[in-house]
Order: structure tokens, then sequence, then C-alpha cells
């Protein structure tokens, strides 16, 4: 091959230069494609596109083992089962004959192959040359129709998958579409989940079937069912109270229904056309939580009892997985509560707009420390702050609480420069709290003879931006001291600034600037230009719509975010 050059030996000179992906040669009657260290088609050529009835536009760039590793009744094969995957992740040359690939018109491809590690480029990236021709046609097989029996080596590389795809992931919904597209078609033609909730009502969550190899959703069965019947026999109500799995059809629910859920699967049955089906219940460590269904159509032949045992595992592992899924659902929503809880509602000032957000984090289920906080001062100034504790648990949110409160007790008892009550503040973090280091910024503002200014000081923390009426903006980073907690012993600085009429101050937490990978003036610039490109919208749209757009999607972070806004001068505010 004079397009790829496969790597047989780290030594010698270097094959002929690496053509443009999608320039292969024509190798007759063999198709070649070539897949990066990923497994992604990098270049076909054309007698592949023949063989596999779809263009280089459809192949290239996608997952070769997703698209084409088929086993012989026409199913996605797990990667642990693929002869193919073994070679390409071997980094060896080896061959085999009779496995299958998936057509475009879902007919299946008997081929012979050939694996071969290859030099992408002249950078040394390294992937995998496969050449494949077609075998006798009289190997070849119908197009794929419905499920059909698993070996005892698939079975196991099903439950295998099923563990690794269902608990890497905490989002319920998503552990539930997983559970569909491992087990359809692979299994069976349909896939029913009935999922009892925090409040015990009964929700069919997915009815899903195939077509054309995607999983389809059949949005019309599903929805909320009638409750369980504690004396019903059919095997559905059964199962939901916890019963052993059972195989189930179109005759089962002939009779009388004998409760609401038996009317549900009557039509069941007969919109979906199923003709057998294996019932089994989804049990967590501590309760039932639902049922899983699986069931053919009259072409894939009949569930039977050897079958359940597979059912019953998978089952079981769901059951595992929903309900860790369900307790940081859960954690989370106790730590949001937690943390809305603590942080305060804002004093009405005459003149001074004010709003202020929370957003927790999106990676975890524990408090932070971020915060704000605003009240009145008993000299007729209002005091502003907001803050950062170190830490992303219980112990943040607690030196958080007790930071916020002593700065409330400190502000209005003492009379003081901003920078004299946190320097207080300090010493306290410091010999009295168990808060470990905090950033924080906190302020007065006021209403002078001038008209409305912030008389501050800031505890290393990212500076206020300031937005005009007319979009102009600049951060206040006039002075920038030492952290809550550190224990130094060196002065604070005050700085006063003018709050022109009609201008915005937003005091923000990092999560709404930082993110992984990224220098921290990209986002300052980010949160810069969208905030001024919203100096003239009402208040609250603009928390909303800054939060949408300028906080960074891949920071997991939480954020607080108090925004003020002073009125128009007098003279213009009096005007009708």
């Amino acid at each position: 091959m004079d397009a790829w050059s496969p790597d047989h030996t780290a030594q010698g000179p270097s094959g002929p230069a690496v053509r443009a992906p999608g320039d292969l040669p024509d190798l007759v009657h063999a198709g070649m494609y070539v897949v990066d260290d990923h497994g992604s088609i990098v270049a076909v050529n054309a007698r592949a596109e023949f063989l596999l009835g779809r263009t280089a536009a459809a192949l290239v760039g996608r997952d070769a083992h997703e698209l084409l590793h088929r086993d012989g009744l026409g199913q996605s094969m797990p990667r642990a089962a693929c002869p193919m995957m073994h070679a390409f992740l071997g980094g060896t040359t080896q061959g085999g004959a009779r496995e299958w690939f998936a057509r475009g018109d879902d007919t299946l491809l008997a081929v012979s192959w050939l694996v071969t590690p290859c030099r992408l480029d002249d950078g040394g990236a390294l992937g995998a040359a496969v050449l494949f021709y077609e075998t006798d046609s009289a190997e070849k097989v119908p197009p794929t129709g419905g499920a059909r029996a698993l070996s005892q080596l698939d079975r196991l590389a099903l439950l295998a998958e099923t563990t690794t795809r269902l608990t890497s992931t905490l989002d319920a919904e998503e552990s539930v579409a997983r559970l569909v597209r491992l087990v359809v078609p692979r299994l069976a033609d349909w896939a029913v989940v009935d999922l009892i909730t925090e409040s015990d009502d009964v929700w069919r969550t997915t009815v899903a079937t195939h077509h054309g190899g995607a999983v389809v959703r059949c949005e019309e069965l599903e929805g909320p069912l009638p409750p369980v019947h504690e004396e019903s026999l059919m095997p559905l109500s059964r199962a939901l109270r916890g019963a052993a799995s059972t195989l189930a059809g179109p005759e089962t629910y002939q009779g009388p229904p004998d409760s609401g859920i038996a009317v549900a699967q009557q039509r069941l049955f007969k919109v979906t056309g199923m003709h057998s089906a294996a019932i089994a219940p989804i049990r967590g460590p501590r309760a039932v939580l639902g049922a899983l269904t699986l069931g053919r159509d009259a072409g894939s032949g009949v569930m039977t009892d050897a079958e359940l045992s597979l059912l019953d595992d998978i089952a079981r592992r769901a059951g595992l997985a929903l309900e860790n899924a369900r307790l940081y659902q859960r954690q989370r929503y106790i730590a949001e509560t937690m943390q809305r809880h603590l942080l305060p509602q804002l004093p009405d000032v005459p003149g001074l707009s004010m709003a202020a957000r929370y957003v927790p984090a999106s990676r975890s289920a524990q408090v932070g420390g971020d915060w704000y906080d605003a009240f009145p001062l008993a000299d007729g100034a209002t005091a502003v702050a907001i803050g950062d504790v170190v830490g992303h648990n219980i112990d943040a949110a607690a030196g958080m609480a007790q930071i916020r409160n002593m700065l409330r007790a400190y502000a209005w008892a003492l009379e003081e420069p901003p920078s004299v009550i946190v320097e207080r503040l300090d010493q306290a973090v410091v010999n009295v709290t168990d808060a470990s280091m905090a950033t924080m910024i906190f302020g007065r503002v006021e209403r002078r003879a001038a008209g409305w200014a912030l008389w501050w000081t800031n505890a290393g923390h990212p500076p206020p931006l300031l937005i005009t009426r007319d979009g102009r903006s600049a951060f206040l980073d006039e002075e920038h001291d030492h952290l809550l907690g550190t224990g130094l012993a060196r002065g604070r600085t005050d700085v006063l600034t003018p709050l022109p009429p009609l201008s915005t101050l937003v005091l923000y937490t990092d999560g709404l600037i930082e993110s992984p990978g990224h220098v921290l003036d990209r986002g300052m610039a980010r949160l810069r230009q969208h905030a001024a490109a919203l100096a003239q919208r009402p208040l609250h749209v603009f928390c909303d719509l800054l939060l949408e757009r300028a906080r960074p999607p891949e920071n997991g972070d939480d954020v607080a975010l108090l925004v003020l806004r002073t009125p128009a001068e007098e003279s213009e505010s009096a005007t009708p």
C-alpha cells in the first residue's frame, strides 16, 4: 500500500508519504478503511463505499465498531466480544473470516478481514488500516429482523456492558435511556420501563422499539398509570410489588381486567403488537423502583424461561443505578435548598434597584461557600457583600454562614470604614471560626451630595464590574488586598467609587468567569462584553441573561451574583 504506511517495525526509514484522507487506493476486490487511535473512520476507498452501501461522507467520522460490526444475527456486538476490536486494541496484524458488517440498507455483509497498524501522518500519529472483502454469497443472511437468543458469551458481555454504562451516570432519565439502548434490538423488539415515583405514583416513563437500527419511542403510550392494586394477580402488578419475573402475552390480559393497570396493559399489547413479553421487577437496595418489560414481535420468536434469569440480572443492575441516581438527586435537592435558605432576602432601598442569583454547582450535590448579602446600616447606608469560602462541602457552607453573620454584626455595631470592619472580621475568622480562607468584597452604598457612591474594600475577590447606562464598562481593580484567614498582619485599603445615574454594579464569584483550560482574562472579557450589551435591560432580566451568556458551559462551579442599579438623576426622574 503506497497510501498508508503499515507500522510493521519501529526501525528503518519511514514509509512513503501519507495521502489525504479519502485518497485510498482502489484494491479491485477489497474494501479498505482507516481508523484513528479512537476507532473513528478517517478515510475509505471506493470499493468500501460500494461493498458497504454507504458514501464516504456517511462513513468518515463515525465509530467503526458501532456503525459496522455486527454478530451473525445482525445485532450490535459488545466491544469485548468483537475479534476486530481485539486486533485493533492489541496493535497487531490479525485477520479473520465469517464476520459481519452492517450495510446502509440494513442487510449484512459477510466478510473476511485484515487489521494492521499504520501511521496516519508524518508526525507519527497511529491508527489502523482495515482490509475486507466479501465472502461467498452463500454465507450472506437476509435483512436483520427482530431480537434473537444470545450465546452465553454474549450474555456475559451484555451484563458487563450494562454495569459499565448504567453506573457511569447519576441522571435517572439518562440511566433509563441507556438501559433501553442496551436491550433494543439486541434482546427484544420492545422495551417498557415503569417506575414508581417518590410519591408512590406509577409512571410509564418509556415505551420504545427500533426502526432502521435506531431506538424509537412511542410517547402516546407513556405517562401515568393507575395505582398498583394490592390484590391483582396480573404480571405487571405483581412485578411492581416485587414479585418474581414472569412471562406474559396478549392472552394474559384477555379476560376481564382486575385493575386499572391491567387495562393499560391490554392497550399496550394491542398497540405494540407484542406477542411475547417478559416482565421483571426493578429492585433497589431498599425498595422496588419499578418494572422492566421486554417484548418481541411475531417474527422474533418467544421469550422463554431461560431468558428470565438474564432479564433479572439486567433489572437488578438497573435498580442499583436508578437508586444511586435518585439518592444523588435527593441529596442535590437538599443541598440546594439548604444553600438557598442560607442566602438572604434583599432589602428594599428607596431609589436603588437590586437583584441577586445563586446557581449551584452542576458537578456535585454538595453545598458550597459562595454567598452574597445586602442589608441596611444604622446610619442609612446599605451594606453589600459577596464572598467565596474555600471548599465545596458542608464545612464551606458552615464557614460561609459564620462569616456572613459576623460581618452583619460588625458592620451594624461599628461605624468604621469597610477596611476596618473587614480587618476585624479577618481576625475573627483566624481565631474564632472554623472557616478556612475566603475571599470577599464588602462595601457601603451611600447617597452623597454628588450622587450615589460605593465605599468598599476587596479581600482577594474578583473585581466588581461597573457598567454605565450607555454600555461603557470597567472593572474596579484599583485595590486588591489579601484573603481572609491568612493570618497576615497587613493593613487594608478603602476605595470610593462614584456610581453614575442608571449605572449597573455587578458583584460576582469566580464561577462566572473561570473555566478549565482557559486563562482568567478570557472569562473576564466575556463577562464585560455581555454585561455591557445588557446595560439597559431590566435588572432581573439582566441577571438571567448574564448567567446564561457569560457563564462558561464547561465550568461546574457554583455562582453567586449581586447586581445593583442606581436611579436616574433627580431632574430626569421627575420628568413625566
